[in-house]
């Protein structure tokens, strides 16, 4: 647990940001922002859905998505890196814009957890403290969380030798960090065998194999993500919906290729996710799956208060026994637009079908009624 002044220094950060929003912001004229990768075109589309204003922050040499769909952006800011966002001049162009910005993967992956938790000062939708725990290797970790909540999740070898049966490396690539280069092996003589064939393919490296990646167990089942929302202002966790990761090279392969060609060929599969695909669950097991996303709300509310604060995904696998495990968390836009046209628990509840990105601008609009909201829903 952090200590008392650590907890108190980031308390004085968030009433330092609040204050910006509650005493500087024009509240009539608020942009959501958001870093041009990942799920930006989702996140934007939903605040134009609900009449809010946007601004897409563009890496140059990779604004063309953004372009060609212009409608979504009201502002966009063309920069040689994402993280020149950091920059003063930057940061006050987002402020004079009364910015609200929405974190997804890529905005902490280039930003980084400790600028964005001290060196980044415009106000986020979601707790930015948060974040950091998606990291395996971190103390307080996904891990930490669902097993302070009283979630099931593989087990988590402390070394390679005590591998017995199908194991997952979770790890990430050598040169785009951004990108996983998770592998399955069998035995501590296949993760020899298969961890050092691809340091010398140069898709993974020593240090992080020994220093920041995990060996977690590999369960046969289901694999859904399912996704939720939770609304400090109804003080509520909705169900958003399901979907499934579409990953290269693993997909396409083990779906249409015989296993015995399978055998004969030398493929060296990585399951990098390139897309999406809906899905939806028998009605017997909402209940296990809404139980799961109140317990880990209010697990992130005890541990990293004030809590998850919007979306966040269970990325869970159903055994036989229709027990439902999670392998994974994120803690933050989980990037899925194709729930926005096919989920139907949304209309379930509201009456019309929309996504992640929708639900956002809602409960943005929502607390723009009220300062004392807005203070709610952003850090």
């Amino acid at each position: 647990m952090p200590s008392g002044s650590d907890l108190q220094s980031k308390e004085n950060t968030k009433s330092k940001i609040n204050d910006c929003v509650v005493n500087s912001y024009d509240l009539d004229n608020v942009s959501v922002g958001v870093i041009g990768s990942h799920s930006a075109l989702e996140i934007m589309d939903g605040a134009k859905d609900e009449g809010i204003k946007t601004v897409c922050i563009c890496q140059k040499g990779r604004e063309l998505p953004y372009l060609k769909y212009r409608r979504l952006s009201d502002e966009m800011l063309v920069l040689d890196r994402f993280s020149d966002i950091l920059f003063k001049e930057n940061q006050e162009k987002l402020l004079n814009l009364n910015t609200i910005m929405v974190s997804h993967r890529s905005f902490s992956v280039y930003l980084g957890y400790d600028n964005i938790e001290n060196n980044f000062h415009v106000p986020i939708f979601g707790n930015r403290w948060l974040l950091k725990a998606e990291e395996r290797n971190l103390p307080r970790n996904q891990y930490y969380l669902l097993e302070k909540a009283g979630i099931a999740h593989p087990k988590i070898y402390s070394g390679p030798e005590e591998i017995e049966g199908p194991a997952l490396v979770k790890i990430q690539e050598a040169k785009r960090k951004l990108e996983r280069a998770f592998f399955i092996v069998t035995s501590f003589d296949d993760y020899k065998k298969k961890s050092q064939d691809r340091i010398d393919k140069g898709i993974i490296d020593k240090e992080t194999l020994k220093n920041n990646s995990v060996i977690e167990q590999y369960l046969i089942g289901t694999y859904f993500n399912f996704n939720f929302f939770y609304s400090p202002l109804d003080d509520e966790t909705e169900f958003l919906g399901i979907e499934r990761r579409l990953q290269t090279n693993i997909h396409d392969f083990t779906t249409s290729i015989p296993a015995r060609n399978q055998l004969e060929m030398d493929v060296e599969l990585q399951n990098i996710e390139v897309g999406h695909t809906p899905a939806s669950i028998r009605e017997s097991l909402l209940d296990n799956v809404f139980k799961m996303g109140e317990k880990f709300v209010k697990s992130t509310k005890k541990e990293y208060p004030p809590g998850i604060i919007g979306p966040f995904s269970l990325q869970s696998v159903i055994t036989l026994d229709l027990d439902v495990i999670v392998y994974d968390v994120s803690l933050r836009v989980p990037g899925n637009p194709i729930l926005a046209t096919t989920t139907p628990y949304t209309k379930y509840k509201y009456g019309e079908t929309f996504g992640v990105g929708r639900r956002i601008a809602m409960e943005i609009k929502k607390s723009l009624q009220s300062p004392d909201n807005v203070v709610k829903i952003v850090t």
